[in-house]
């Protein structure tokens, strides 16, 4: 069946959304914000582990975009672009709460060698036998300094020259941060494998998590 006779690509309909928005169109905004609310909530829930902080986050993350809209020129895809100022929303929160107890100023010169993405054989069982729920409690659980940077790189992909460049550290402490985030991440999940079967998960609203699966 052929599509629909004078029906917009997705790409093609978002960039004519953008633009609309671009000159102040509510409507195209609140599609856009329709579209994308979901991965920015799940994003700042992801970081801050507290679906209270999560739901006001996305909002002034949406509340930025209304503002910075007319900035943005296409040189990356619209998510992309959205996402990152999403990322500096959360992060400049968690500064001011208090980021810095976990400095990304402090060297750690004993880990010289790039980190890997790699986990060792334990860590793949260990990590094998627990679940999403268990998996999510226990990031939460990390420092808000280890949190971010292991959720920029191993949940959302970025490069660490990218994460330098997002949290004004240094490739160097970037890769240190994500060490440091892996060994209290994979202990935590050691001692805690029993006591997580059963509880809830910290920062995670059970009936949000249903709808996205």
């Amino acid at each position: 069946m052929s599509p629909q006779k004078g029906a917009p690509p997705k790409a093609a309909s978002e960039t004519q959304l953008i633009a609309r928005a671009q000159q102040g169109d509510e409507e195209a905004f609140s599609a856009l914000f329709e579209a994308h609310k979901r991965r920015v909530y799940s994003l700042c829930l992801r970081m801050t582990g507290n679906t209270a902080e999560a739901e006001d986050l996305a909002q002034e993350a949406f509340l930025q975009l209304f503002r910075k809209i007319s900035t943005f020129r296409g040189e990356s895809a619209f998510s992309t672009w959205l996402h990152r100022l999403s990322v500096n929303v959360v992060l400049m929160h968690l500064r001011k709460k208090g980021l810095q107890q976990v400095s990304l100023d402090e060297m750690d010169t004993s880990q010289e060698e790039p980190v890997k993405r790699d986990y060792r054989d334990d860590d793949r069982r260990l990590l094998g036998s627990v679940d999403r729920i268990s998996l999510t409690r226990a990031i939460a659980e990390l420092p808000p300094g280890y949190r971010a940077v292991f959720i920029l790189h191993d949940v959302e992909g970025y490069e660490h020259n990218e994460i330098a460049e997002i949290m004004k550290c240094s490739v160097g402490n970037s890769k240190s941060q994500l060490h440091k985030a892996r060994m209290k991440l994979r202990e935590w999940l050691r001692d805690n494998q029993q006591s997580v079967a059963t509880a809830a998960p910290v920062g995670v609203d059970p009936t949000r998590q249903e709808q996205e699966r």
